[in-house]
């Protein structure tokens, strides 16, 4: 990762530097004071990167390329995807493990989409999977919040739909970020653990189970 930076450079430089994000550079969806002016002092004047450096975050659920672009908007400076690690950017490295098989997905933002970006050709949202099962939430009826899912990334929703979901197994779960629901992300997390890959089938052996993170207590402003 750090050769595709080094290479911006226009001369090599003996280190490189890791941010932080939330907290240290951006709080509340706007940069903190100064953030903008030390990044800028990275570069030269003619605007090639004299130091390379990276961000790097527990955080995610939309794609790097997505959040590379974000952070140049908000910082006034040229970011690409591949200075960006995320929580769940090492699920890249299990492509070849899991690339044509049935996996489920969870957590806030568009995870189907960023795990169908890092080459997963069969993904699910859990919101997507607990729709072909009758009564897995039994909580449902109780809530009345709707989370309305971004569509943004229907170009990567090019799964093979000739699948018949309710009868194939579950080969694999990720936790790409926390979820919204956790009342029924939970249930029906449990039912695809214990059964085998397949709600509604009897016990099973358990599929693998991936968290991006597993923070259970985060910081709040109030």
């Amino acid at each position: 990762m750090n050769d595709l930076i080094l290479i911006w450079c226009r001369r090599p430089c003996s280190f490189g530097i890791v941010f932080d994000i939330d907290g240290v550079l951006i709080r509340g969806g706007s940069p903190i004071g100064g953030s903008n002016q030390a990044l800028t002092r990275l570069y030269d004047d003619k605007g090639a990167l004299r130091i390379p450096f990276l961000f790097l975050t527990n955080g995610g659920g939309v794609p790097e390329s997505k959040r590379a672009l974000e952070l140049s908007k908000l910082l006034g400076i040229k970011i690409v995807a591949s200075q960006v690690l995320q929580g769940h950017s090492p699920f890249k490295e299990l492509v070849r493990r899991f690339e044509n098989d049935l996996i489920i997905v969870c957590g806030k933002g568009e995870p189907d989409v960023v795990m169908s970006d890092y080459g997963y050709k069969n993904v699910l949202s859990i919101d997507e999977y607990a729709s072909y099962f009758d009564n897995i939430d039994p909580l449902s009826h109780h809530k009345k919040w709707v989370v309305e899912k971004e569509t943004s990334g229907s170009k990567y929703k090019e799964m093979d739909r000739n699948l018949d979901v309710s009868s194939e197994r579950v080969q694999a779960v990720f936790v790409v970020s926390d979820p919204v629901d956790w009342s029924r992300d939970i249930q029906v997390l449990c039912d695809i653990l214990r059964t085998g890959g397949l709600p509604g089938i009897g016990i099973g052996h358990q599929p693998p189970l991936y968290f991006a993170n597993d923070d259970l207590h985060y910081q709040v402003s109030i």
